[in-house]
């Protein structure tokens, strides 16, 4: 943005945003206010705007700008402008206190920031209280800041660094008695619920930062004040949500549950909430019963070691579980939900004491547990058809399912199985209670070892056997029990003949097809062997795929299935038998490339494309050495219709995708064996990558480069492959953000290089293309995308381990020579990129990848880079915009001796780690 605009047009756009009728008129007005908060400009422009106080929707703008301005562009403003910046935004709040309550949230949130990194407005909390603590109208937005400030202190948006962080924990700290007496007397003398619901909001945000004594907190009224809420019957429901997330903040602050007074006195004030929980339940009020169960879980949570290390004393008392138990009973499955990460966590601990005495005291609240969830994991009797596996209640049966495999080992698989068992055969259930407890055996079926095989065989014969008048979702849920015991039918392929027909009636029936199909998918993978004299079977229903109504996952599963099979067939047959599975798609390709683009059938290939890619992905037959792999003829017989079909949809990313992954798997199934098509491929993929740049033939580039660069013969063509695909790759990214607009583009080009380096180093060192590479390598390491992050961190790390590795190797001192010139040339540039962007551009979680870069060129030249880091950190900034201190010249040459003195990279790592907070 130029100039300043007028706030008369600002306002206009601002009312366009809101109110204009045209989509396309809100668009250019958010464009344009997007272009206004990010100019210099936007300061004025704020300040003036909530000056005005002309309306909501100007005033919420100008306040959200404010507080952007502060949380991402703090350093445009000199420093002696932020008193009066202070000042100002504490005059807004005032006088805008009465116009809406999210233009005092944002205000609030500008004040908390501007705070946190104005290092020279020392004790804030005392002056905001000392000012506005007596004037009961301003109490609502003092609580408002003083809620937000703590909630703040770690805020990603907030770069404020380690040191300043601690410094504001530290006058926090030393202000929280202050707050405390605050908050008491706004609960004592106000009856306004309002005010209390603030009240309760500030109190657990200062809990959540850990900065209130415990000791003191356990002897104060507040903490009396939040139960008697909670116990009472009467509380409203938003102030019983307020009180018990209070509560929840609390627990999660203990850190120390030894010796903690306010640990002692929220389990004993939760224990006494069990009568206001059953009042809640009789009063059908399930937004209470959610937040107790809340509660109770978070207790749980707080004092599980107690709960395993010492189980029926002190507080590891299991009164604690019995309340989750009677949650767990709730007839609202939600409500059991809440508990799932504590069960979890129990069996995790327990699993790991691996205490036969310890597992028998919680076996029996496990078995409880289990009963429970096979209650809730019933359908309604008036349920129509198949169980919905998407749905809320869908989702909640699969999340049972992975909490059921987690808990079984406590309460044994067999002994769980046998009496699920039990249930149906001695008694007549309901079909929604047998369809229940069938679930729950598919659960753990494949935990019962093979010695109980008897049990096992009679719950098999007694699946296949069930009639067909059955409830369609019993049935369902049978099929997916028989694919659960595939492992069964491994064991006894006597019954594999019976199975199969049952899975081929329900493969016949719209509602139970897919689930039939992913059932013979299980057993084609588990029982391959004895599969194999059933393959012109699996042969014909892949055939057939289309008259069988299946989901296109249950389809390419069968498919997966069925090649899995043909893999374990005679090496003579293979050929033939694959040339016929692939036929069918082959066929269909042919007809969608004949047919004309108007006539208005479906010209999509992509679901025949995806058919051929898992079938040769999964055909891997073994071959010994000298033998002519049996797919190889079929591969070349289909190429001509895949480049066709490629060639057709050159425009079309999606099906481009297709057809490349297709000819990933196929080259990779036949390996060496499709050097007939390297020539060809090689010069479609070129041609068309000239018009269309889809990142795919990059990464099928390097997927012809880690089969072939090894041989001589091919490494000068797969050279100028790739610097063929690099011309089109460099313009793209050099377009306006570039990069950012095309990670899977970046992604893919450093996969490609990562192959060549791996594969054919010295002929990639020595070719004019490398040192473009290297320059967009370290461009790119500033890209915060997971993946192509990545891929240039590790192109860079085998870049440089090629100069150490494998020194008994003829080639090694041309290797080493080479790096060497590689990094006299860039050396320095990279390490101050690398320590730039972990300071202020990617995310913790890349730092492992960034620091065995630096620990390979350590590795390969310690001297050099002792002296490149210490040239890096002296170009970092010490002192932040706000004036506070970032990083002390102690800690600079620590991080210095940390990670010069390393010896294995994972040191160099956690000094990389603890170094970046400073800047975080």
């Amino acid at each position: 943005m130029e100039g300043k605009p007028n706030l008369q047009l600002v306002n206009q756009a601002v009312q366009a945003l809101y109110h204009d009728p045209d989509p396309s008129g809100k668009e250019r007005a958010s464009f344009w206010l997007g272009e206004l908060q990010r100019s210099v400009h936007a300061w004025e422009v704020s300040d003036q705007l909530l000056q005005l106080r002309q309306d909501v929707e100007s005033c919420y703008f100008a306040a959200q700008t404010m507080k952007m301005k502060i949380q991402t562009s703090f350093y445009e403003l000199p420093a002696d402008s932020h008193i009066s910046l202070r000042d100002s935004l504490l005059s807004h709040i005032q006088n805008l206190k009465d116009l809406s309550p999210v233009i005092v949230t944002q205000l609030a949130l500008a004040i908390a920031d501007l705070a946190l990194q104005m290092a020279s407005w020392k004790g804030c909390v005392q002056t905001l209280v000392e000012k506005y603590s007596n004037d009961e109208s301003s109490l609502p937005f003092l609580l408002e800041i003083l809620t937000v400030l703590p909630e703040e202190v770690h805020s990603r948006s907030l770069r404020i660094g380690a040191n300043r962080r601690a410094e504001i924990i530290e006058e926090l700290a030393a202000a929280s008695s202050t707050v405390v007496s605050l908050l008491l007397n706004c609960m004592e003398k106000e009856n306004d619920e309002k005010m209390l619901i603030k009240a309760f909001r500030c109190l657990g945000s200062w809990f959540n930062l850990g900065v209130l004594n415990s000791n003191v907190m356990a002897n104060n009224r507040l903490l009396l004040l939040l139960f008697q809420v909670l116990q009472r019957d009467q509380t409203s429901s938003n102030l019983h949500e307020a009180a018990s997330d209070c509560v929840c903040s609390a627990l999660y602050a203990i850190e120390n549950v030894e010796s903690n007074a306010l640990a002692n006195q929220l389990f004993e004030g939760v224990l006494t909430l069990e009568a206001a929980y059953h009042m809640a339940v009789a009063r059908e009020d399930l937004d209470k019963v959610l937040n107790y169960c809340r509660v109770f879980t978070e207790l749980c949570e707080t004092f599980l070691e107690k709960i395993v290390t010492t189980p029926g004393q002190g507080l590891g008392n299991l009164q604690t579980l019995e309340l989750l138990l009677i949650c767990a009973g709730h007839p609202q499955y939600e409500v059991a939900e809440i508990s799932f990460n504590f069960w979890y966590r129990l069996g995790e601990h327990l699993y790991k004491t691996n205490d036969a005495v310890l597992h028998n005291i919680f076996r029996a609240y496990i078995q409880r547990l289990l009963h429970a969830l096979a209650r809730h994991c019933q359908l309604d009797p008036d349920h129509e058809g198949v169980p919905e596996e998407t749905d809320d209640f869908g989702e909640f049966r699969m999340r049972v399912s992975d909490l059921v495999k987690d808990l079984i080992f406590l309460v044994g698989s067999m002994e769980c199985f046998s009496q699920l068992y039990a249930t149906l055969k001695e008694g007549n259930p309901p079909w929604e209670v047998t369809e229940a407890v069938l679930f729950i055996m598919a659960s753990i079926a494949k935990s019962v070892g093979p010695e109980n095989t008897p049990t096992l065989v009679e719950v098999l014969k007694g699946v296949v056997h069930l009639p067909e008048s059955v409830h369609m979702a019993v049935r369902y849920t049978s099929v997916e029990l028989v694919g659960e015991m595939s492992e069964v039918m491994d064991r006894n392929p006597q019954f594999l003949d019976p199975v199969l027909g049952f899975l081929m009636k329900g493969l016949c029936e719209k509602s139970l097809a897919s689930v039939a199909a992913k059932a013979l998918h299980n057993i084609c993978t588990v029982c391959r062997d004895h599969m194999a004299q059933h393959f012109n079977g699996l042969l014909e229903i892949a055939r057939s795929l289309d008259s069988f109504m299946l989901s296109p996952d249950a389809a390419v599963g069968l498919l997966k299935g069925t090649a899995l099979v043909l893999a374990r067939l005679p090496l003579e047959k293979i050929s033939e038998c694959l040339s016929e599975l692939c036929a069918v798609q082959v066929i269909a390709l042919k007809k969608l490339l004949a047919q004309e683009p108007s006539n208005g059938i479906t010209s999509d290939p992509t679901l025949f494309l995806d058919r051929l890619a898992v079938i040769f992905r999964h055909t891997n037959p073994i071959v010994e050495n000298g033998q002519t792999h049996p797919c190889q003829k079929v591969i070349q017989e289909i190429w001509p219709v895949l480049s066709e079909t490629l060639n057709k949809h050159r425009a079309d990313n999606r099906v481009v995708e297709r057809c490349c992954r297709c000819l990933r798997f196929a080259v990779r199934c036949v390996g060496k064996g499709s050097a007939a098509l390297l020539q060809p491929l090689v010069t479609q993929m070129v041609n068309v990558y000239q018009i269309h740049q889809h990142s795919c033939f990059l990464y099928l580039g390097s997927i012809l480069v880690d089969e072939y660069g090894m041989e001589e013969g091919c490494q000068q063509g797969l050279l100028d492959m790739l610097q063929a695909l690099c011309i089109p790759t460099f313009q793209l990214l050099e377009q306006q953000n570039g990069l950012r607009n095309h990670p899977d583009t970046v992604d893919d080009l450093f996969r490609l290089s990562t192959r060549f380096i791996q594969r054919s180093p010295i002929v990639l060192l020595r070719s004019q293309v490398i040192i473009h590479i290297l320059q967009w390598a370290i461009a790119s390491t500033s890209l915060d995308h997971r993946d192509a992050n990545c891929s240039v961190m590790k192109f860079l790390r085998d870049l440089v381990h090629t100069g150490v590795a494998n020194d008994h190797e003829e080639d090694f001192e041309v290797r080493k020579e080479l790096i060497r010139q590689v990094l006299n040339q860039i050396g320095q540039q990279l390490i101050n990129q690398l320590l730039q962007t972990c300071c202020f551009c990617l995310p913790p979680y890349t730092l492992p990848d960034v620091a065995e870069v630096l620990w390979e060129i350590m590795t390969f030249d310690r001297p050099t880079f002792c002296r490149w880091l210490e040239n890096s950190l002296k170009g970092l900034p010490k002192e932040t915009s706000g004036g506070a201190v970032t990083v002390t010249h102690k800690q600079l040459t620590d991080f210095h001796k940390q990670v010069t003195s390393a010896e294995a990279c994972k040191q160099v790592c956690w000094a990389l780690r603890d170094f970046t907070r400073f800047f975080r």
